[in-house]
């Protein structure tokens, strides 16, 4: 089977791990080839996500390296054995592969906590919002590119509905809920929204008011999401630029606490869901 070209953001992180796990175990590469019975250039497909695995070898990869992890290992092999594509799928080709590699790494979390100082969190977006932020863009992207990308956004709250779903913590800053990306209507309903999305039991919303004291943490916003064991955790960051990933576990525990300290700095669900209904009678 030829390499893929451009492999996924979970097959590239398929390979990372398998790579750190011969790097730990102080293998080359070509050591590691020759006690599979593979050579060098296999090896580099699989590590960098250019190339697939099977579960036989998958093992026998993690019984050379002596990984004492059983739980890093089976979910390593589902990762490895997975086949069905995803909606999201449907969309390559036409959207940028980032939208695409985030959307199924929210649809395969475990949990999700996500910190925002400037936007409403993406899964709590409306419409309206969506298409406000999208269209703020220099230059601005042409209707059908703009509404393709409104309808995925959306489209990725699919999550939130799966079974079983993922809890989903969003610690939102009051400046976020304050700022009219367009006008008085769409953050009366946007903020409405976010109201109903936290009265599921998955969904949990906190807000860190203006006058707390003690939160430097304006400039961190964040998406953390959790993967089967915690060393498939995935510290998700937003630029203009693009998505930027972090999986490294000294990146993950510093993003962790991170999260712990703004949640000291919030208010309760209640005290929250009491912010916002005041914020929206304001309005």
């Amino acid at each position: 089977m030829p390499p893929r070209n451009s492999p996924t953001a979970r097959q590239q992180r398929l390979g990372a791990e398998l790579r750190k796990m011969r790097e730990a175990a102080g293998m080359t590469a070509r050591e590691a080839a020759e006690l599979l019975g593979a050579n060098a250039i296999q090896m580099s497909q699989i590590e960098s996500g250019k190339a697939g695995v099977s579960e036989e070898r998958l093992r026998r990869m993690a019984s050379q390296y002596a990984c004492l992890d059983p739980a890093l290992v089976d979910a390593l092999v589902a990762m490895a054995a997975e086949r069905t594509k995803g909606w999201w799928e449907e969309c390559r080709g036409s959207l940028a592969h980032g939208v695409l590699d985030l959307a199924e790494l929210e649809y395969r979390a475990t949990r999700m906590r996500t910190l925002q100082a400037v936007y409403v969190p993406g899964l709590l977006q409306t419409e309206d919002y969506v298409r406000a932020l999208m269209a703020y863009g220099v230059p601005e992207p042409p209707t059908e590119q703009l509404e393709a990308y409104v309808s995925f956004r959306v489209r990725r709250r699919v999550v939130l509905d799966r079974e079983p779903a993922p809890h989903f913590e969003a610690i939102i800053h009051e400046a976020v809920l304050r700022t009219r990306v367009a006008d008085r209507k769409v953050a009366r309903e946007q903020l409405s929204f976010i109201l109903a999305q936290s009265e599921r039991p998955n969904v949990t919303v906190r807000v860190i008011p203006f006058d707390v004291d003690g939160f430097g943490g304006a400039g961190a916003s964040m998406l953390y999401v959790g993967g089967p064991v915690p060393k498939l955790d995935t510290v998700q960051l937003d630029a203009w630029h693009g998505s930027l990933w972090m999986d490294a576990e000294s990146q993950l525990a510093r993003y962790r606490a991170l999260l712990d300290m703004a949640a000291l700095s919030s208010l309760t669900v209640e005290e929250s869901r009491d912010f916002i209904h005041r914020l929206t009678r304001e309005l």
